[in-house]
């Protein structure tokens, strides 16, 4: 196979754009090694305390984030424009959004939950 053939594109705005649960949307790109995701996020949307194998970037594009990386009772980190977070394979993290917010995740390895929506902690009531 030539190297050319596994080169892609993308368009954000041609992408669909996934309804995971009140306040949150995604667009996900996959690859081999990794994934690259849009997270658009209301103001007040949490992400549940949850960890997983993958190492994670977010970086905020418009919008805060305050996460809380370890246990519930952790210190906040607010992560604004052009800010980068970096969250290590298995560390537990939450999020809320204190505007609405568009951030870029990167994962690697991809998340395999995201890809075949069975990412529990987003979804449960």
């Amino acid at each position: 196979m030539e190297q050319r053939e596994r080169v892609r594109t993308f368009r954000w705005d041609e992408m669909e754009r996934e309804h995971v649960v009140e306040g949150i949307d995604r667009r996900i790109i996959n690859g081999d090694q990794m994934m690259l995701t849009h997270v658009y996020l209301k103001k007040g949307a949490v992400v549940p305390l949850h960890s997983h194998h993958n190492e994670q970037f977010t970086y905020v594009l418009e919008g805060v984030l305050r996460f809380w990386i370890g246990d519930e009772g952790s210190e906040p980190i607010d992560i604004g424009p052009g800010e980068v977070l970096h969250i290590p394979s298995h560390v537990p993290h939450k999020a809320e959004a204190l505007e609405d917010t568009l951030d870029v995740d990167v994962f690697s390895p991809p998340r395999q939950d995201w890809l075949d929506k069975t990412d529990d902690y987003f979804r449960r009531k």
